[in-house]
C-alpha cells in the first residue's frame, strides 16, 4: 500500500504574555475525529480554494514565505488558512495583515499516518487578535494556557515540540519536523 499524498495545512499560534507568563490558544479536538482525536491543538486546517484567492492587507514577509517551502502565492494561502481556520473553529479574528506572522515550524504527518498534512505553523502576537475564543465543534475546552500547563494535556507530537520550543526561548528558532520509522526529526530552518 502506498503511503497518502500530504494535504497543505496551517495552523495559528496565538501567544499572550500575562501575570502567569506566556500562554497559548488551544483547544481539544472531537474524541471522534479522524485525524489525532481528543488532543490539544492549535487552531487550524486545510488550505482550500477560497485561500487562494484571497487577497490579504499586506504581503506575508519574504523570509517567513520562503520558510514555508512553498511558492509565494501557497505560502499566502497557507497564512490566510492559519487565520480563517482560527477565525471558524474559536471566534477569533485575527486582520489579514501578514506581516504579523512569523513561521515557526513547517511539520509533515508521518508515511504511516491514514491521514497526512504538511502543516505550518505561524506565529502571531494574541495582541493582534479581536474577539473572546468560543468553542466550536473543531474545538472544545478552548483557551489560552501557559505553557507548563497546556504540555500537560494530552498532545500531538508537533504541538509538543512546538510547546516546548516556546518554553525554551520566546523567540525560538524556525523549524522541520519529518519522521523516519514513525519518529520525529527536528532540523532547524533558514
Amino acid at each position: 500500500m502506498s503511503a497518502v499524498r500530504p494535504r497543505h495545512a496551517a495552523s495559528l499560534i496565538l501567544l499572550r504574555r500575562s501575570a502567569r507568563g506566556a500562554e497559548v490558544l488551544m483547544g481539544r479536538r472531537p474524541a471522534r475525529s479522524r485525524f489525532a482525536p481528543d488532543v490539544f491543538v492549535f487552531p487550524g486546517g486545510a488550505v482550500d480554494a477560497a485561500d487562494r484567492k484571497a487577497a490579504p492587507l499586506t504581503p506575508l514577509a519574504e523570509g517567513c514565505a520562503r520558510r514555508t517551502g512553498a511558492t509565494p502565492r501557497l505560502a499566502q494561502a497557507l497564512a490566510i488558512a492559519a487565520l480563517r481556520e482560527t477565525q471558524e473553529e474559536t471566534g477569533v479574528t485575527v486582520p489579514p495583515d501578514l506581516t504579523a506572522l512569523t513561521l515557526l515550524a513547517r511539520a509533515i504527518t508521518p508515511l504511516s499516518s491514514p491521514v497526512r498534512f504538511h502543516a505550518r505553523f505561524f506565529l502571531a502576537d494574541a495582541d493582534q487578535a479581536r474577539g473572546e475564543p468560543s468553542e466550536s465543534a473543531e474545538l472544545s475546552d478552548l483557551a489560552y494556557r501557559p505553557l507548563d500547563q497546556a504540555l500537560a494535556l494530552p498532545l500531538f507530537d508537533v504541538t509538543e515540540i512546538i510547546l516546548r520550543a516556546l518554553a525554551a526561548d520566546d523567540r525560538p528558532r524556525p523549524f522541520r519536523l519529518t519522521y523516519r520509522n514513525d519518529r520525529p526529526i527536528v532540523r532547524p530552518l533558514p
